[in-house]
């Protein structure tokens, strides 16, 4: 079975990573710099860790898939990316500016508990769905389109599977 789903797995942790980078990100500016703007601060977190998730799941997550030249492939990955955060920041501005779950209207720890509920695990949600299903189809459409390479610098063919690697 971890076969089987070793593309999927392989996302979650590099999706895991990403979540990490964009929460150190984000309430790094949101409780410094940006405090009077939370959504701006996370789409700066979710912005950067989208680079390291561009080269992670280039290299690791979907590394035998491609079909296309690598600048479609990043243009690609980075306009569905943009797309995902806007999913992402969706349900936080409604959050805010639609139900008014912000200060003075409700207090400081229910306004970081919307916050939190609703642009890091309902956006996070929304765009990691978007995310697997758009860059299985768009971005690295062809499962086994690119050969491995070997430790000794030979290749691999892509339907050459390596246990070991998992």
């Amino acid at each position: 079975m971890l076969g089987k789903h070793r593309e999927l797995l392989r996302f979650a942790v590099v999706g895991g990573a990403s979540f990490v980078i964009t929460m150190t990100i984000t309430y790094g500016l949101k409780f410094t710099v940006l405090t009077d703007k939370p959504v701006t601060a996370l789409m700066i977190g979710v912005l950067v860790a989208t680079v390291f998730s561009y080269v992670a799941n280039r290299e690791w997550s979907f590394r035998s898939r491609g079909g296309r030249e690598r600048a479609h492939e990043a243009a690609l990955f980075f306009l569905l990316s943009a797309v995902a955060l806007g999913l992402n920041a969706i349900p936080q501005l409604v959050s805010r500016y639609v139900l008014k779950l912000e200060q003075p209207h409700v207090g400081l720890l229910t306004q970081e508990i919307a916050d939190f509920v609703s642009g890091v695990i309902i956006g996070t949600l929304l765009g990691t769905a978007f995310r697997w299903w758009s860059f299985k189809k768009w971005v690295f459409p062809e499962a086994d389109a690119r050969p491995r390479l070997l430790r000794g610098g030979g290749r691999r063919s892509p339907d050459v599977r390596d246990d070991r690697a998992a």
